[in-house]
């Protein structure tokens, strides 16, 4: 073996240490299996936070869309709830 052929050996063992090394450090690539009623629960969960979210979403966008007077209106609106 030559000088070029050992350099490659090296840097392909170097690579291959370095996947082997990143995969046992990362952990289990599986996701967290929740129960039949934790499951249900979380759903739920995060149902009723994508409905919150859509709401507020709808507000950001009217309040974008209308006239710069009537930003300020309804900033004044939300200030006095």
């Amino acid at each position: 073996m030559d000088g070029g052929q050992i350099t490659g050996i090296i840097i392909v063992a170097i690579v291959m240490l370095g996947v082997v090394l990143k995969s046992i450090f990362r952990g289990p690539r599986h996701p967290v299996i929740f129960n039949d009623g934790q499951a249900k629960l979380e759903n739920q969960r995060l149902r009723e936070e994508v409905s919150e979210l859509k709401e507020r979403l709808k507000v950001i966008e009217r309040i974008t869309v209308e006239k710069e007077n009537s930003l300020a209106k309804e900033i004044e609106s939300l200030r006095d709830r």
